[in-house]
């Protein structure tokens, strides 16, 4: 059986890594609405493609990797436990 405080921390440590990964599509949402608009502003041009010249990506940073805490337990709390014989 697993430990309640250890499941506990691993769905804090979820929950904190999805809140992350929403943030970061908040941000980027509206900065790939804009470039969507510029490339149909670009594709109504009247110059041809090979004069523009061929696009690159835009590359976004991924977050970094942070390593995953040890569980933090309140002091004394294995001592207050109750121990089945």
């Amino acid at each position: 059986m697993k430990n309640v405080y250890e499941v506990l921390r691993q769905k804090e440590m979820e929950l904190t890594r999805l809140e992350r990964e929403v943030e970061a599509l908040r941000l980027v949402a509206p900065l790939l609405s804009e470039e969507k608009e510029m490339n149909s502003e670009l594709g109504k041009s009247a110059l041809p493609t090979a004069v523009n010249g061929p696009q690159q990506p835009i590359r976004i940073p991924s977050p970094p990797v942070v390593p995953q805490a040890q569980p933090v337990r309140a002091a004394g709390w294995d001592d207050s436990a109750k121990r089945w014989p």
